[in-house]
């Protein structure tokens, strides 16, 4: 990828005019419409919306999972958008690591093993013990995803994908199969991932109560953000009530 032009001091990553369109039969779905976001260095960002408001795609997009219709996706300067296949994959090995509302662990690999697969490939990892260490498994290592709770499971994928030490973490409704208390144990480790390793993060959900833990929270409706939001103090985890 050729720099476009020089990053902008304090962004790791940026979006502008974003806009991805589908074609449903004979009716075009425009997912997102003109976004513009930044992803600023050491923060946390909570994406707020509906389901079907787009969230999904544009984490897809920033994350170079997808490509947008329109638009440029900027990554310290370098243009996503127009990245081949093989820069993406790149771009994705080294800098960006993804948490999903399932876990998608190998059922017969232990936790150390499933982070490993990620340290073996990765440039700059931490050690699969440091990483289930700042997620609060450190007991836990040795066992496999069957003999865990949905919450463990979830942290052992968060350790995961920040083995590799990506500046990025995109993290798509990680607490959606989860119940309250142990939802809030989850987002507790991706808190503890942003202030320890200041990953830049960025956590999609439905619930508006995670935005208080935030530094931003960005509101998506209808494939554009109608609203962004600075607190100018984050509430921890384990202060939220919902």
């Amino acid at each position: 990828m050729q720099d476009k032009q020089s990053a902008q001091p304090g962004i790791t990553l940026s979006a502008r005019h974003i806009v991805k369109t589908y074609q449903s039969g004979e009716v075009l779905v425009h997912a997102l419409d003109g976004v513009d976001f930044a992803l600023r260095t050491g923060e946390m960002v909570v994406l707020l919306g509906a389901s079907g408001s787009g969230k999904s795609t544009l984490l897809n997009i920033l994350g170079g999972l997808d490509l947008p219709s329109s638009g440029e996706v900027l990554f310290r300067g370098q243009d996503l958008s127009k990245a081949s296949d093989r820069e993406l994959t790149r771009f994705r090995r080294d800098h960006v690591g993804f948490v999903f509302q399932f876990y998608n662990l190998i059922p017969s690999l232990t936790a150390r093993e499933n982070v490993g697969l990620v340290t073996e490939i990765a440039p700059n990892p931490i050690s699969p013990e440091e990483a289930l260490s700042l997620v609060g498994l450190e007991k836990r290592m040795d066992h496999f995803p069957a003999q865990l709770s949905g919450g463990e499971q979830q942290r052992v994928a968060i350790a995961r994908a920040i083995a590799k030490q990506p500046d990025i973490l995109l993290c798509d409704e990680p607490t959606g199969a989860l119940d309250k208390q142990t939802g809030v144990i989850v987002l507790e480790a991706i808190e503890n991932i942003n202030r320890t390793l200041g990953t830049s993060t960025a956590v999609i959900t439905h619930n508006a109560i995670v935005g208080a833990m935030a530094d931003r929270v960005v509101r998506i409706s209808d494939g554009k953000i109608e609203g962004v939001e600075v607190n100018t103090q984050r509430q921890s985890a384990r202060s939220l009530e919902w």
